[in-house]
Formats: C-alpha cells, structure tokens, sequence
C-alpha cells in the first residue's frame, strides 16, 4: 500500500527529531575526543568543537606514562567484574523467589523490597553501619557489599521471572529436580537476555562509581579511575599526576582521561545490545 501523505510528513519529522537527538547525545563524546588530540592552546582558547586543532598525541603519551592511571584503572576493573558478579548473582538469588506468589511471606516481603526504593536510611547511617559496624573503611569491599542489589534492578528481574512459563518447572519438578537445580539448570539458561541486561547496568554503575570511594576510601592506591578522573576535573590532582611537561598538557589531560575510561563500557556495550532491548521489553511487558 502506497504511505499517505500524512505518514510520510511523520517519517520526514521522525527522522529530523532523532538526527538531532543523536547529535546532542553523541557531541559531548565527540568534542572530548577533539579536545583530547588538540593543542593546549586551542583547547585553552576554547576553538575546538567538532574536530581536532592543533593535531597531537602527547596528552595520550603522558597519561600512559603515568603509572597511576593504570593502577587506578585496574582497581576500576576489580570493582567491575567482581562486583557486577555478586551484584547479578544476589538480585537473581532474591528475584527469583520472590516472582514466585506461593512464596510465604511473599505479600510481606516484596513491599518491604519496594519500600527502600522510596526511603534510605541516610548518608550518616550508612557510613557509620559500613564503617564502625561492619569495620570495611579503607577496604574495597566498602565499594562492592553495601551497593550489591539495586531494587530496581531486582524488580526487572523479578518481573522477568514471573513471565516464565511455570509448566517448565513442574516438568523438571516431575523428573526430579530440586529447586536449586531448576533455578541453576532451567531459569538461568533462559534468562540470559535479563542477566545481559543486569550486567550492562551493574557494570556502568560500577565503572563510574567515585562518591562512594570517596567517602571510604584513605588510600590512593586503591582508588579507582573514576575518582581519578574526578580529582583531575576538580583541579585538586594537577601537582601530584606531574612531570616535566605537565603544563603543556594541562588543558587537555581530563579530555583524554575521560575519554580512556569510557572506551571499555563504548566496546562492551554492542556485544549486549541485543540481550538489553529483549531483557527491558520482557521484563517491561510480562511483569
């Protein structure tokens, strides 16, 4: 059937809007990366916008000098993967569960759950259980335990589980298998588009993550690259990052600090794009 001319005005408006969504989102990363291969004088004198003035790799060169950035950079790693593990695996352990209604309690439960979406216990109570409690300052555990489960993360999840068929687990019921077996052997090989989807959100939390190590962490060399990135912005780490040639690089470094440390997420995320939109859209639709 031929497009009216009304549906081709929309494809028409559609696509300007979406041209210029994808713009405004992609600038800042595009401007960061031009700012990163300038010259310090243009990137002082604020003349680069789309494209590179002043073309050089020095700034890259003096950053990779910098033994720090790597240490910074691999604890960042460290809080990424071990705590993206424990955080899907205990949203997983507590949403499957409670996506069960002939669970006892589940009434109770599950609005408790929801209830700390809406009310936390506070800045000052959650440094002094962390701290004093539970005795994890200075530790990097402070960074991955008290922000294991996310709840919104956890009602996704739960909603996601809810929509398995339950004919599933009474067969495997029927053949034998335990709970845990059918959690292990039934419901995690299906879940894999929600688990992508869990890991994407969990990993981009974690690699960003710098008020928490701020507020934990004494030690420098177990920061991570995030709050590295944040000192350099705020201008309290320009003597210590030094060398020589520090000030031929100084408006340009936090550009390519920035830049590095987004990489990772920028090439993580095509791999799970496809788990992310069916993940959302089932856990949307059949919760």
């Amino acid at each position: 059937m031929k497009p009216t001319k009304g549906y081709r005005a929309f494809q028409v408006i559609n696509t300007i809007i979406m041209i210029f969504v994808i713009f405004i989102t992609l600038y800042p990363f595009v401007y960061l990366v031009a700012q990163s291969f300038s010259s310090d004088a243009a990137a002082s004198a604020g003349k680069v916008t789309f494209y590179p003035i002043g073309f050089n790799v020095n700034t890259y060169k003096y950053i990779l000098r910098d033994n720090q950035f790597f240490r910074y950079y691999g604890n960042t790693i460290f809080y990424t993967v071990v705590g993206t593990f424990i955080s899907v695996a205990c949203t997983a352990l507590i949403a499957y569960p409670l996506s069960k209604p002939r669970l006892r309690l589940n009434k109770v439960i599950t609005p408790l759950v929801v209830f700390t979406m809406y009310f936390a216990g506070g800045m000052i109570p959650n440094y002094i259980v962390i701290t004093q409690w539970l005795g994890l300052q200075d530790s990097m555990w402070s960074i991955i335990l008290p922000n294991a489960i996310s709840t919104f993360n956890l009602l996704v999840m739960k909603s996601f589980f809810a929509g398995l068929p339950e004919e599933l687990e009474e067969a495997a019921a029927i053949d034998g298998m335990n709970t845990y077996q059918i959690f292990l052997k039934i419901i995690i090989p299906l879940s894999k588009p929600i688990i992508a989807t869990m890991c994407l959100f969990y990993m981009v939390t974690m690699w960003n993550e710098w008020f928490t190590p701020m507020l934990y962490l004494d030690s420098k060399d177990k920061w991570p690259v995030a709050l590295y990135v944040r000192q350099l912005v705020e201008g309290a780490n320009n003597t210590e990052i030094g060398s020589s040639d520090a000030s031929s690089v100084q408006a340009t470094v936090k550009s390519a600090t920035m830049v590095l440390t987004s990489i990772p997420i920028i090439c993580v995320y095509p791999f799970v794009q496809k788990y992310f939109v069916q993940g959302m859209t089932i856990g949307a639709v059949k919760g």
